[in-house]
């Protein structure tokens, strides 16, 4: 188990970012969860395969090739999900 945390910026707000990325990490059996951050970010905890992991954040750059302009990704300690949730 494998455990991430991502900031990506661009115009990822208001386009269906959040649902998509649900999606995308259902069908990649992600964990985690979704957020819109007040500076204009999306934030992402994501739990994992690491090569499911890879997939997942590959498939979501491809669903918005010119939305994302930049991506931080660090690992974590496992937070332990037991789903994949869109956060308000």
């Amino acid at each position: 188990m494998k455990a991430i945390h991502l900031f990506l910026s661009g115009n990822v707000q208001g386009v269906g970012f959040r649902y998509t990325t649900k999606q995308l990490a259902n069908e990649f059996e992600i964990n985690g969860a979704v957020k819109n951050r007040e500076d204009g970010r999306v934030e992402i905890w994501a739990e994992g395969e690491e090569e499911q992991l890879t997939q997942f954040i590959n498939a979501l750059k491809d669903a918005f090739p010119t939305q994302i302009t930049k991506s931080e990704e660090r690992e974590q300690s496992p937070q332990n999900f037991s789903s994949f949730e869109i956060l308000h």
